[in-house]
């Protein structure tokens, strides 16, 4: 959409009325001032970013906070929506059901089950390592956080991008139960219900289940089919037991299963990896491109469903210990288990050219134990923690109707899989003070010491008979008459080769230190009024590829990297307190960013291949700003926006999509819209004894690219959604009635394109639906 087009839409949709959300925002009913008149103000939520309670407007970093009202009305279920009311977090679909999120340019684009983001996710502060395993965290939730910047003193993993904190709704102190219902377009059904409340004086239980059926909302464009429905299940169990005032003992148990469908790509360009192998691929090179519309798109399930059959499972106790009424020690024990099985159309075609069934599986047990001391002017803590996540996947490619089956020049390599084991240990220390110099003036300081090791064992694997026998003439060629492999290569061997042309198995390990820090300044001059000042720096450690290896050198790990922020911001109310503003200005230095892209290998016959490198040298520098509102009673609005200046600033020798080297310095990182702005509006009324409301939200994202190089088949487009939400209340709160609008003018929008063999694809963001949902409490 045109930029006049946003700004006209933005401000029709403003002045339509609904919701706070950003900075931690939420609306509350007039107050009345001591002079007897109605006042209105903008209230803040309590949260624990700094693992006490405050008042959000307290926190002297960058965070924005949402309560889970807001996120239900919004209809927000998993993190990838969390985009609506966060500017500076971008959400990508990666293809093989792998959220990348990156938090102000900060991101790492990875498709493995072992992919670990740069951006930390966490449940109730119990980590979820992989990216994979956070579909499930947005359910029943008392509120989320996004901590944006450098994270590690104060929670249990090190991170660069930032964090993101949900919490659980809790067990009640009466008994209390719900139910919801919901139906929307292409005949999706979602339904949750929870059971809440004490079991015993001490012991209080909740149970939430939720469900999400439905909605095959894709259609091919060449044929009578659709495609993208929804198979989900999920629950979570909390048991709080505090058999006195000074001990607290809480266990959960959450998980889901995801049988959803994986989503069909649009075709977009026909761009043949091995162009004098056209005239293999006829069907591939006439095939028509999508329509530009969010529906539409092509795959091909024949006897191959392209779906997931995903399950996830975590267990925590949380331990909590007052030694005195200054002192407590806190224990958080964790294990995660997730099984994944899904497959992939890769070619955007309902052609059996390209498609992969990825199976794995990953564990993750964590421990951290931490002292907490509270004082009138002092707080700190200190702690430990300790990972020990495992990763194990196994990939099958089939490429049987491309032109890289014909890439080598014995003949067809047209199946073939990558097999590969990591095991991660992290042991950390951290410790963070907080110390009120004056009664407007408060300093504090952090550190983190991490040792992060990584083992893995890969290698790509033959697929049929017909590639093993491709490979075996084509390394004897390679190795001379003088030395042949020892025997022919047979379906289930290693393919993958080092420098002497040798396949095998490929294993090593990366052994990585580092500490990270945060130094803050902040000024409280009045009430609801902050100015701070911080710099901090955070490491996401190295990674080991997965990835299709033919030369061994593919999976050399990259070391970890780095982020050097600093950080300006201030929070202040005006007139009445009936507005407040915050903004912030940072700068980030950037070092060693991880990326997905190409380098050469030996033997370097084979050329240069996909690998996981280090981009040398980075800065991204910005500047946020929003304003919340209460102008009258029952009227709140907020509008938030954030630039992004991201550049490569060294040399960096890389590949374009179309595997031509180039120096890529001077060039904005992919997936980093330059512009984000979210705007939210909500008038709450009373009408015929019941509360209503009405309420608005506008989400502007600039445009970007998908990956270095300047090619225009890799450009994401700029785009504004706007969602509708209205509905009534009953005087009790027993009942509830909301219908909502995503996506009003039917946007159409991408959020990720790629490049794979021969053809170029977009993977769109949801067209536009519309529901009601009913509500009972009891």
């Amino acid at each position: 959409m045109a930029k006049h087009g946003f700004a006209a839409m933005l401000c029709s949709s403003t002045a339509l009325l609904a919701v706070t959300t950003a900075w931690a925002q939420e609306p509350t009913s007039a107050q009345t001032s001591q002079s007897g008149e109605q006042a209105t103000t903008v209230d803040e939520i309590v949260v624990t970013a700094q693992r006490r309670s405050q008042g959000v407007l307290s926190v002297p970093m960058s965070i924005t906070a949402v309560s889970g009202e807001d996120l239900s009305t919004l209809g927000i279920t998993d993190v990838a929506d969390l985009v609506r009311v966060t500017p500076g977090l971008s959400a990508v679909e990666s293809g093989a059901s792998v959220p990348v999120y990156s938090l102000r340019g900060v991101g790492f684009f990875d498709t493995s089950i072992a992919a670990r983001p740069t951006v930390s996710i966490y449940q109730d502060e119990v980590p979820l390592p992989f990216s994979i395993m956070t579909s499930g965290a947005s359910f029943d939730l008392q509120r989320v956080e996004v901590l944006k910047g450098p994270q590690g003193t104060l929670f249990g993993q090190n991170s660069t991008g930032g964090a993101i904190n949900y919490i659980a709704n809790r067990p009640s102190d009466i008994f209390e139960a719900g139910v919801t219902l919901d139906y929307s377009s292409y005949d999706r059904v979602q339904a949750e219900g929870y059971v809440s409340g004490p079991v015993s004086d001490t012991l209080g239980m909740r149970l939430a289940l939720r469900t999400d059926q439905g909605g095959d909302w894709q259609r091919s464009y060449t044929r009578d089919d659709a495609h993208g429905a929804r198979r989900y299940l999920q629950g979570r169990f909390i048991a709080d037991w505090h058999p006195s005032d000074r001990v607290g003992l809480s266990f959960t148990l959450s998980g889901f299963q995801d049988q959803s469908d994986t989503q069909a790509a649009q075709l977009t360009n026909v761009i043949l990896q091995r162009p004098v192998s056209g005239p293999q691929v006829p069907l591939i090179i006439a095939y028509p491109t999508s329509p530009m519309d969010a529906r539409s798109a092509d795959w091909n399930d024949a006897g191959f469903p392209l779906e997931r059959d995903n399950t996830f499972y975590q267990a925590a106790i949380r331990g909590e210990y007052w030694i005195n009424d200054n002192l407590r020690i806190v224990s958080l024990t964790s294990y995660a288990d997730m099984d994944v099985h899904q497959r992939v159309d890769l070619d955007a075609t309902s052609i059996a050219a390209a498609f992969t069934e990825n199976r794995g599986a990953a564990t993750s047990v964590a421990q951290e134990l931490r002292l907490i001391g509270e004082y009138d002017r002092l707080n700190w803590v200190v702690g430990a923690s300790y990972a020990d996540d495992k990763v194990s996947q196994i990939d099958d490619y089939s490429i049987p109707y491309t032109t890289g089956t014909f890439s080598i020049p014995t003949g067809r390599f047209s199946r073939f899989s990558l097999d590969s084991d990591q095991a991660f240990e992290t042991t950390a220390l951290f410790g963070n003070v907080e110390y009120e110099l004056t009664e407007t003036l408060t300093a504090s300081l952090g550190a983190r010491y991490t040792q992060a090791d990584l083992s893995y064992v890969a290698c790509s694997r033959v697929g049929n008979q017909e590639t093993a026998n491709t490979l075996t003439a084509f390394f004897n060629i390679l190795r001379g008459p003088t030395r042949p492999l020892p025997s022919a290569l047979q379906i289930g061997d290693c393919l993958t080769v080092d420098a002497t042309t040798t396949p095998g198995q490929v294993t090593g390990e990366l052994n990585e230190d580092s500490v990270s820090w945060r130094v803050n300044l902040s000024w409280s001059p009045a009430p609801r009024t902050l100015f701070y000042a911080n710099a901090s720096q955070g490491y996401k450690a190295g990674s080991g590829p997965v990835l299709p290896a033919l030369a061994s050198n593919q999976l050399s790990p990259v070391v970890q990297e780095s982020v050097l922020a600093y950080e300006l911001g201030f929070r202040v109310p005006f007139y009445n307190n009936m507005f407040d503003a915050s903004g912030a200005v940072f700068y980030y230095d950037y070092a060693d960013k991880q990326l997905k892209s190409r380098t050469l290998v030996e033997p370097a016959v084979l050329g240069a291949l996909e690998a996981i490198v280090n981009v040398p040298e980075s800065r991204i520098q910005g500047a946020e700003l929003q304003i919340n509102a209460r102008p009258m009673d029952g009227l709140t609005f907020s509008i938030t926006g954030t630039y992004i200046d991201s550049e490569v600033t060294s040399d960096f020798i890389g590949y374009t999509v179309l595997g031509v080297q180039d120096d890529f310095q001077g060039e904005a990182f992919p997936y980093t819209p330059e512009l984000q702005v979210v705007a939210n509006a909500r008038y709450d009324w009373r009408v015929g004894g019941m509360d209503a409301f009405i309420s608005t939200n506008v989400n502007y994202r600039s445009e970007t690219v998908a990956g270095f190089g300047q090619n225009p088949v890799l450009e994401i487009d700029s785009y504004a959604t706007v969602d509708l939400q209205g509905g009534v209340t009953t005087a009790n709160g027993d009942w509830q009635v909301v219908a909502y609008v995503h996506n009003l003018t039917d946007e159409y929008y991408w959020t990720n394109v790629a490049r794979l063999n021969d053809t170029v694809r977009r993977y769109s963001g949801m067209s536009r639906t519309m529901g009601v949902r009913l509500t009972r409490t009891f």
